[in-house]
C-alpha cells in the first residue's frame, strides 16, 4: 500500500515505477478526499522515473483538496527528469519541494502553515 498514516493527521505516500501511477495516485485521492483530511501529507517521488501530464494535473487536484481544509502537500525524491517537469510547467512555483521524506516530516512539524499563507 503506498500510503502510510506517519501519524494522526499526516500521510506519507510512496510512489511506485508506473509511469501512469494510477493506482498509487487513486489511493493517495482517497487518503485526501475522505474525512478526517490529513492536515499533512508528504509525496515521495523516489520510485519514479517520468510523470506525464495526467500525473501533474492529479497532483495539482490533489494539491487543491488539501489546501481546501488548511492542509500542507509537499513533495519529495524527485529525480532531475520528474523535477525537469515541474520546472517546465511551472508547478515548481506552485508545490512544497523537499528533498527527502524526512525533511519533508521535519519542515511539516516545524512551520504549521505554507509561507505564502501567512
Amino acid at each position: 500500500m503506498p500510503v502510510e498514516k506517519w501519524s494522526e493527521n499526516v500521510i506519507v505516500v510512496r510512489l511506485g515505477e508506473d509511469p501512469h501511477l494510477g493506482e498509487d495516485l487513486d489511493a493517495l485521492d482517497d487518503a485526501t478526499n475522505k474525512p478526517p483530511a490529513p492536515v499533512g501529507a508528504v509525496v515521495d517521488f523516489s520510485g519514479v522515473k517520468m510523470v506525464n501530464s495526467s500525473t501533474l494535473a492529479r497532483m495539482i487536484k490533489v494539491r487543491r483538496q488539501i489546501a481546501a481544509g488548511s492542509g500542507r502537500l509537499i513533495l519529495c525524491g524527485m529525480n532531475d527528469q520528474v523535477w525537469g517537469a515541474f520546472l517546465v510547467t511551472n508547478l515548481d512555483k506552485l508545490f512544497e519541494v523537499s528533498n527527502s521524506v524526512a525533511m519533508a516530516l521535519a519542515t511539516l512539524q516545524m512551520k504549521p502553515s505554507h509561507p505564502s499563507e501567512t
